[in-house]
């Protein structure tokens, strides 16, 4: 109704030379309703801003992407970041949790520094031509920081004792270090190898995979940002986006645990 009104008092206007005052009064409408003009939001910043996160992170979320753009310095608040979100469709499905018999929870060791407890676990997946390949995934459990991540066909234990040996070159070891109950684990020549550095080798129950929360969860995010959002083809490609991926887990993406900040900088301000 006011668009008609509008539209008539704007023809009294021009064709027929009638006062603003006149052919607004004549219509019944306001002129400060009449004179308005509609001022689109400039969302091409905050649009061209998420185009660039989601492009080089296609898996996460609204809240990653939020957190990723406040750590860039951009000030924009979540519900304007959220409509336009929502208005470039990048909303992504989840699927709802399943709700699981209750369970009798061990409480997870937390660090209180670096290099205290280091946590180790597999993970499998395969190339576009079928071949079967394996991630060797090594983190700190204090900052949640990823280590090391080895991709290979084969990784059995002399692999895991020489990721630790190169990790022992420029960071340290750690006094303890968590694992499962696989056979790369439970090898006798790990065993030795912990003895000999002063390594508390500490396994979780048998089927109780939550006992390894911190590394469970990081492999949950390189199932959903990397393993299963590229195809690959070699292993090369496999350790090219691995080493990417790692470099942007650990400088650039905010978790949740640590007050949205990345692993590197959460060390840097203690």
């Amino acid at each position: 109704m006011p668009d008609e009104k509008g539209s008539l008092a704007k023809h009294m206007i021009e064709e027929h030379g009638v006062s603003q005052r006149q052919a607004y009064k004549a219509v019944s409408l306001p002129r400060s309703t009449g004179n308005y003009k509609h001022k689109p939001k400039a969302d091409e910043p905050v649009i061209d801003a998420l185009n660039k996160v989601i492009d080089k992170r296609p898996a996460i979320g609204f809240w990653q992407s939020f957190h990723r753009l406040r750590l860039q310095g951009f000030a924009w608040n979540h519900k304007r970041v959220y409509r336009v979100y929502t208005k470039l469709r990048l909303n992504i499905r989840r699927r709802n949790k399943k709700r699981l018999p209750a369970r009798v929870k061990q409480a997870l060791y937390q660090p209180q520094n670096i290099n205290e407890v280091w946590s180790i676990d597999f993970m499998n997946d395969t190339l576009w031509d079928g071949r079967r390949f394996r991630l060797l995934n090594i983190i700190d459990d204090y900052n949640r920081e990823v280590l090391a991540i080895e991709a290979d066909t084969s990784l059995p234990t002399v692999r895991v004792i020489r990721a630790l040996e190169y990790l022992k070159e420029f960071r340290g070891l750690p006094g303890m270090i968590r694992v499962d109950n696989g056979p790369e684990f439970i090898s006798h020549k790990l065993d030795v190898w912990c003895r000999d550095n002063k390594i508390t080798l500490v396994f979780i129950q048998p089927g109780k995979p939550m006992q390894n929360g911190y590394v469970e969860r990081c492999n949950g995010n390189i199932r959903k940002e990397l393993l299963n959002a590229y195809v690959f083809t070699s292993l090369t490609e496999v350790r090219q986006k691995a080493e990417e991926w790692m470099e942007d887990y650990n400088c650039s993406r905010p978790h949740k645990s640590l007050g949205y900040i990345p692993p590197v900088q959460y060390v840097r301000t203690l």
